[in-house]
């Protein structure tokens, strides 16, 4: 099988991040903060190597950078720690259910108040449509880097201006950016969540936040920290106040592993790499007058492609291009306000391709979609 959904899950790892999982589960077999005997301390440096490594990658302080079971797990501990006590969230169109759903459901609760800025073609437009919505209680704003279905990229220096103008925190889901692109906190970012098994190489399960420490994240989850054991209150330093129990030692040193191969590849090396693919994918689709490309011209892009296939459901298009060994994700990709957005009611097919992805794969896939007419009737 030839994986192009590297937007949901990169694979194959680099062997640099293989390696490092099983060395992990040969030698870091302790309780990282938990004992001071030889097994836990030398798993909690381990931790802590990795940890200063996702800091030093996103621009953050160690102490700030928390690990999560995914992006979804950090998002939810964004929102629901940073509006627990009320007020208004505006969130934007392309967002990801991971961020949708659990704004909907403060505001479904009546616990906050809730607005959608439209996201358009024009930088300044959408800027202008997160300004129009920000009142006396706005709290925070929260917005996707770059759309999981498109790869558009939002206007988030702009939108990080605005919430430094206004006093508010500034939430960014960085999924689709975060090892492609230099994404970094002084960007204006307050906080940052990512997943750790997409653009950084990580093994799945994983994911960070990452915070500049300004806005107070109130805990939503309690429990066994390694520190303040005597006290039945959550501790309120970070980051023991968001990772309670046993962490994923394992998967947080591979997000080590993953970046320290990011950066000996070379950040820009990598998303030029991809967004060439990208562009002959694209350069080839347009040729065929059975294909709709979803991207517009002026609007800057990650490297992601979503299409259709003319008289093939999104799904159909997959399962038949499946059938030839290549993975593609069809459908809504967890996004409803995206594709209400877009306008795309039976979802799209997404070409996501990775480093560890050819130009010979790429001109293979271009002539299988060539033929899914054919393909439909055969």
């Amino acid at each position: 099988m030839i994986n192009f959904d590297n937007a949901a899950t990169t694979f194959p790892k680099p062997v640099s991040v293989c390696r490092a999982a099983a060395e992990a589960i040969r030698i870091y077999g302790g309780n990282a903060g938990r004992g001071g005997h030889e097994l836990a301390m030398r798993t909690s440096e381990a931790l802590y190597s990795a940890r200063e490594t996702a800091a030093g990658l996103l621009g953050a302080e160690p102490e700030n950078t928390v690990f999560t079971l995914n992006c979804t797990h950090a998002l939810n501990m964004a929102i629901q720690g940073v509006m627990s006590g009320g007020g208004h969230l505006i969130i934007s169109s392309m967002e990801h259910n991971s961020a949708a759903r659990p704004a909907a459901a403060l505001a479904l609760k009546k616990q906050i108040t809730l607005s959608v800025a439209e996201v358009y073609n024009d930088s300044e437009q959408t800027a202008e449509s997160f300004r129009k919505l920000i009142r006396s209680d706005t709290k925070a704003i929260v917005c996707t880097l770059a759309s999981n279905v498109t790869g558009q990229l939002l206007p988030y220096r702009m939108i990080a201006e605005l919430c430094r103008e206004h006093g508010i925190c500034f939430i960014a889901d960085g999924s689709q950016v975060c090892g492609i692109y230099d994404i970094k906190l002084s960007d204006g970012i307050n906080i940052l969540c990512t997943s750790g098994h997409k653009g950084l190489y990580g093994i799945t399960g994983t994911g960070l936040l990452i915070t500049d420490g300004k806005y107070k994240i109130a805990p939503i989850i309690q429990g066994g920290t390694g520190s303040g054991s005597l006290s039945l209150f959550q501790p309120d330093i970070l980051p023991d106040s968001l990772e309670s129990g046993t962490p994923n030692i394992i998967g947080a040193i591979t997000i080590g592993a993953g970046i320290r191969f990011i950066r000996s590849y070379g950040i820009d090396r990598l998303r030029s790499h991809e967004e060439k693919l990208c562009t002959r994918f694209i350069s080839e689709m347009n040729k065929a007058d059975n294909i709709s490309i979803f991207r517009e011209k002026g609007v800057e892009y990650a490297p992601i492609v979503s299409f259709n296939a003319e008289g093939l459901t999104s799904e159909e298009t997959a399962a038949a291009l499946t059938e030839k060994g290549f993975c593609l994700r069809a459908g809504y990709h967890c996004a409803a306000l995206a594709h209400a957005t877009l306008g795309t009611k039976g979802g799209t097919v997404r070409f996501s391709p990775s480093v560890f992805n050819t130009e010979a794969e790429v001109e293979k896939l271009v002539y299988n979609v060539k033929i899914l007419k054919n393909l439909q009737y055969s």
